[in-house]
C-alpha cells in the first residue's frame, strides 16, 4: 500500500523552513529538542482561541525568542498587555532557567491557512454543525481569498453515522509531487459526541 510524503517536510529547504532555528552540540541536542516540544505544547493550550498557525523558536545562548504568527493578536495581547505578561510568566514558571522574548505576527489572510482552516473546521463540528456544511463553508473562504487550490478530507463518524469513513472534497489544483508549488498542509481533531474526528487541509499558495 503506499505511503504519503509528509507535504511540508518534503518542501524544507525549498518552499519552507523549519521554525526552530537554533544550533547546538549532540549531548545538548536532545535535551532543547524536548524543550521545543514542549513550548509548542504550552502554547497550543495556553492560547488555543488565539488563532496560532505558526510558532518560530530562536534561542541564543539562555534567550529564546518566540515568533507567534497569529490571526488574532489582540487576544493574546490582552487588555493593556497582560495577556501577553501573562503568558511570559507561565512561560518563566515551567522554564526558570530561560530569559523569554515574545513577538507577534499578524496574519493577513487567515482564511488561506491551512493551520488556521483546519482549526476552524475542527471548531465547527464539534458544535454538530454538518461535516458537509462546514467544508462547503471552508472551501469558499478560501476560495474567496483566492488559492489556487484546496483539499479537505475528514475521517470518523461523521454525522453520527456507525461506520467509521473519510470524505474528501477538492477544488484547483493540488501538485503534491511539483515541489515548486507551495502546499500548506495541516492536521486538526474534532471531538464530538460520536466520537472523534480528523481533519486535513492542503492548501496551494501558488501555480505550478
Amino acid at each position: 500500500m503506499g505511503q504519503k510524503t509528509h507535504p511540508v517536510g518534503f518542501r524544507l529547504g525549498i518552499t519552507h523552513t523549519h521554525q526552530s532555528h537554533w544550533y547546538a552540540n549532540a549531548h545538548n541536542y536532545s535535551k532543547l529538542l524536548q524543550e521545543d516540544f514542549a513550548i509548542r505544547q504550552l502554547l497550543n493550550e495556553y492560547v488555543l482561541k488565539a488563532g496560532i498557525a505558526c510558532t518560530n523558536i530562536l534561542r541564543k545562548s539562555h534567550q529564546i525568542e518566540l515568533e507567534l504568527h497569529t490571526a488574532r493578536p489582540g487576544i493574546l495581547v490582552g487588555r493593556s498587555g497582560a495577556g501577553l505578561e501573562a503568558l511570559r510568566t507561565q512561560l518563566q514558571t515551567r522554564f526558570p532557567n530561560l530569559l523569554w522574548r515574545i513577538s507577534l505576527i499578524e496574519i493577513s489572510n487567515p482564511d488561506a491557512n491551512a493551520v488556521l482552516l483546519a482549526q476552524w473546521l475542527a471548531q465547527q463540528l464539534e458544535k454538530r454543525m454538518a461535516f458537509r456544511r462546514a467544508i462547503r463553508q471552508a472551501m469558499a473562504r478560501a476560495q474567496k481569498v483566492g488559492v489556487k487550490g484546496i483539499k479537505i478530507q475528514l475521517s470518523g463518524r461523521l454525522n453520527g453515522a456507525e461506520i467509521a469513513r473519510s470524505e474528501w472534497v477538492r477544488h484547483g489544483q493540488i501538485p503534491l509531487q511539483t515541489l515548486r508549488t507551495r502546499i500548506d498542509y495541516a492536521t486538526a481533531t474534532a471531538f464530538t459526541t460520536y466520537g472523534v474526528i480528523g481533519v486535513k487541509v492542503w492548501i496551494n499558495h501558488v501555480k505550478s
